[in-house]
């Protein structure tokens, strides 16, 4: 009782700073708890989006595991990908901004740009599908052809010997994102008295510096660039659909994601697609606990943000991609036009 008591008294001294974080409060209960309960709801049912959900207990996750046979391979590619570009891309991203953080600041500057541009290019990694396209219009099998390597096309979009690899590559080369950005401000933002002091205590070479400074003092970002990179690396279904199609040559780079986009937004099974959502949500969780749960709902939003419904828009337009016109119509009621005006 006195802990209780304790907490009110508590609650009411700071009454105003809670009120200042009632909206937040609200808005994410309302667009993150809600969606999140509610899709664990529709996991346990038979729901098509036209007609009420059906509550069938355990008939999805039967379906799952003992018919669906594609979800193996969707899931077998997923953790190929995950362990592949995950681990690497994380790796890769410090050290280049390591390295990065010692150039002049102007040519930091140009190279941070040159890293970061892939990211937030869109669709900028469908070059790749013109560098391995399958005909002799591509520049690797144009290259290739004209130095007498190979004597046919190799079809590296369709053929599973290769699809995985291209798709591996193509990921890589978009790991640079937010992760980066914070490796590079975090190693910017180091105390250079922490470089002194530890070169007085005896630190020999750059190597021990950075095991024994620059990574501890950069735990915030480290945990940041992990989640976004376990995010980044599970949800690289869009990566294989754009170059290798859905469904890809006998499901060789089939995902996760592939799977619930097919059974949200193609079949209309919203149950069954929940369902995925939250076995990847489930399955980051317990691999990765805090950092696996904010990956999953970054995840989770993803996919709501960059699929699309049958008249070809966002779920979320038009705040993605930003509308202002018809979010000011959706937001605040406009007078309708009348036959007679122009």
């Amino acid at each position: 009782m006195s802990k209780n008591r304790s907490l009110l008294k508590t609650v009411n001294k700071k009454r105003i700073n809670y009120l200042y974080l009632l909206p937040f409060s609200i808005a994410f209960f309302t667009f993150t708890v809600l969606p999140v309960l509610y899709s664990i709801f529709l996991g346990f049912c038979n729901y098509n989006v036209l007609e009420p959900p059906q509550f069938t207990l355990f008939n999805n996750y039967t379906k799952m595991f003992f018919e669906d046979s594609i979800f193996m391979t969707a899931l077998i590619n997923t953790l190929v990908m995950a362990v592949i570009t995950g681990p690497i891309g994380y790796v890769i991203s410090f050290l280049l901004a390591w390295l990065i953080n010692e150039l002049n600041p102007k040519v930091r500057s140009l190279y941070v740009l040159f890293f970061y541009a892939p990211s937030i290019s869109g669709n900028l990694f469908m070059i790749w599908k013109i560098i391995f396209s399958d005909d002799a219009n591509g520049y690797l099998n144009s290259l290739l052809l004209y130095l007498g390597v190979i004597d046919e096309n190799i079809y590296w979009l369709s053929d599973t010997k290769y699809m995985m690899t291209v798709c591996v590559l193509a990921t890589l080369w978009m790991s640079m994102g937010t992760g980066f950005l914070s490796f590079v401000a975090g190693l910017q933002g180091i105390d250079r008295s922490l470089l002194e002091a530890g070169s007085i205590d005896g630190i020999r070479n750059r190597w021990q510096e950075l095991w024994y400074v620059v990574l501890p003092s950069m735990r915030p970002q480290l945990l940041f660039g992990a989640v976004m990179s376990i995010s980044s690396a599970v949800s690289i279904g869009s990566v294989t659909e754009s170059l290798c199609g859905m469904p890809s040559t006998d499901y060789a780079v089939h995902t996760l994601v592939n799977h619930m986009t097919d059974y949200g937004y193609t079949r209309f099974e919203m149950g069954y697609a929940m369902k995925f959502m939250r076995i990847i949500l489930l399955c980051l969780t317990a691999a990765f606990n805090l950092a696996g749960y904010i990956a999953g709902i970054l995840l989770i939003a993803a996919t709501i943000a960059f699929n699309r419904t049958m008249t070809g828009c966002s779920y979320i337009y038009p705040l993605i991609p930003f509308d202002k016109k018809m979010l000011k119509r959706k937001l605040l009621r406009v007078r309708l036009p009348h036959g007679n005006e122009k």
